[in-house]
């Protein structure tokens, strides 16, 4: 067995497939749509998720809060005296941090236990992409404190680039500013975001046409990737609801690069609810964010 378990959250937008294969526990995020709640007892098709969002519906989330997380930890105690919880970004949730009090409770009640929490700094398959490293030094034998080293090394190195149709569900979030907003209510005019150092989302441009966008999101990726271009990296994508376009950036990502996308996964709907549909995020590692 290994020396740790790796628990994430919903922000991560991780398939089931993986989390199951990886042995990777994941808080999941509650959703609220046209009155009925979604979490981990109630979950959500994507499909069905923005199919809602299509036709009007404005959901809202709410974070994990500390006694959730540490009811997670305490079904893992069972097995493990070690945790690695790996939070999507303190900078778009509460999240980390209700992991943060929660583990601080937990080991004052079990004090033969660690519960080290990594504040990721990233967002949706970018925290992913920091789990799957996370899984890779847990497979190689390291313990938990030398995996938590790296990961905090490592998590300022991975870049977040996407574009979205409209920057409305994200103002209406609160995750950017009204007047960033209105450069997504320019017909053909679509944003350019990433998240920056500190984990918040920040809109870095605008081009005009979907097209040109999905390849704006190629090019910032060549601008930024620097030393890491000579490295045979792992690619993630996420969308909302779009996958063509998504696999329209692999190709160029591949045709770029050599890269191969390792995983194309919906941006679930906790993410989704700030996003709307029409969402393209494309995850690597960089020199600068």
């Amino acid at each position: 067995m290994a020396e740790f378990k790796i628990v994430t959250d919903s922000l991560s937008d991780l398939p089931e497939s993986y989390l199951k294969e990886h042995d990777v526990e994941c808080m999941v995020l509650t959703c609220l749509i046209d009155g009925v709640e979604y979490n981990k007892d109630n979950k959500i098709g994507d499909k069905e998720f923005y199919d809602k969002i299509r036709a009007g519906a404005l959901p809202t989330t709410s974070q994990i809060n500390p006694a959730q997380a540490k009811e997670t930890f305490e079904k893992i105690y069972k097995d493990y005296t070690r945790i690695l919880y790996i939070g999507g970004s303190s900078g778009i949730s509460g999240t980390v941090q209700s992991g943060n009090n929660a583990a601080r409770e937990f080991e004052e009640e079990h004090p033969e236990c660690k519960v080290i929490v990594v504040d990721s700094l990233c967002a949706s398959l970018g925290v992913g992409l920091l789990v799957d490293f996370a899984v890779k030094l847990r497979d190689e034998g390291k313990n938990i404190e030398d995996a938590a080293r790296e990961l905090e090394n490592l998590k300022g190195n991975i870049g977040h680039l996407f574009t979205v149709d409209d920057l409305f569900h994200l103002c209406r979030g609160g995750r950017v500013s009204k007047s960033a907003a209105v450069v997504g209510s320019v017909v053909g005019i679509k944003p350019l975001l990433h998240v920056d150092d500190e984990g918040k989302l920040v809109n870095i441009g605008k081009c005009r046409g979907r097209k040109k966008s999905l390849t704006s999101l190629v090019d910032m990726m060549e601008q930024r990737i620097g030393t890491y271009k000579e490295v045979d990296q792992k690619v993630f994508i996420s969308h909302s609801d779009c996958l063509e376009d998504a696999k329209f950036v692999a190709n160029e990502v591949h045709e770029r690069f050599g890269f191969e996308t390792q995983l194309i996964n919906y941006i679930g709907p906790v993410i989704g609810s700030h996003t709307g549909v029409g969402t393209v995020a494309l995850f690597f590692l960089t020199d600068k964010r």
